[in-house]
């Protein structure tokens, strides 16, 4: 199934050591439609990123030479690319860490490949929302969201946010005043049923050190408590 016309598919960098991995997950994605980079280690998985321009990484979290989460906030720290997080089954603080560092979701192995495709597909489409389909600024007191540009604005300086932080502050900005859990975050923000709830949790608290003043005592995400989270 082609994900777009030949010659302009979706570039996906995938970073991961183990080669029966890399030919697999390799073979996986591209029978999606997707064009496939690979690299062994994180001081090449940086190179090919300059070089290949991804629209979205798929990053091992161990790694020889510089590890995933150092690979994660490097790319951060000059591009809002998506990243999906491979971690081991067991090990909550690197999935932490890399939501953390300005992952958008991660994926514990071992996994199914069609649990991958469908994390690759949900992050796809929350980073490429066709233009119309919302009004196109949403502007609060002291906050303006641009939603054909992505770019926010909080009291006239501009917050830099990831994909995923970006599509929750729209999601809840979007619908003041309602109550969303949060299952229906996971829902509609990420597009599928597979990952923990305490994900949203970690993306909220780095959305809301971007945008208010006070994290503690949020103005614009306020916490339902027991529910979810609700715009105000």
């Amino acid at each position: 199934m082609a994900q777009e016309a030949q010659g302009t598919a979706r570039r996906i960098l995938l970073v991961d050591d183990e080669p029966s991995l890399q030919k697999m997950l390799q073979h996986v994605l591209e029978r999606e439609g997707f064009q496939v980079m690979i690299a062994v280690d994180g001081e090449d998985a940086l190179d090919k990123f300059a070089s290949f321009e991804p629209h979205l990484i798929i990053l091992d979290i161990m790694l020889p030479k510089l590890d995933g989460t150092e690979v994660c906030r490097r790319i951060r720290s000059r591009s809002e690319v998506p990243i999906l997080m491979l971690t081991a089954k067991d090990d909550e603080v690197d999935r932490v860490v890399g939501l953390e560092l300005g992952a958008d979701d991660y994926v514990t192995k071992p996994f199914a490949p069609r649990e991958l495709v469908a994390r690759v597909r949900a992050i796809m489409r929350r980073s490429s929302v066709p233009a119309g389909q919302r009004p196109d600024e949403l502007s609060y007191d002291g906050l303006k969201v641009n939603l054909p540009s992505r770019r926010v604005l909080v009291r006239d300086e501009e917050a830099d946010l990831t994909y995923t932080e970006f599509e929750l502050l729209s999601t809840l900005a979007s619908s003041p005043g309602r109550v969303f859990s949060r299952s229906a975050l996971l829902r509609q923000v990420w597009g599928d049923e597979f990952r923990d709830e305490r994900t949203v949790d970690v993306h909220i608290r780095h959305l809301r050190e971007k945008i208010e003043r006070d994290p503690r005592n949020p103005e614009f995400i306020h916490t339902a408590r027991g529910v979810g989270y609700v715009f105000r």
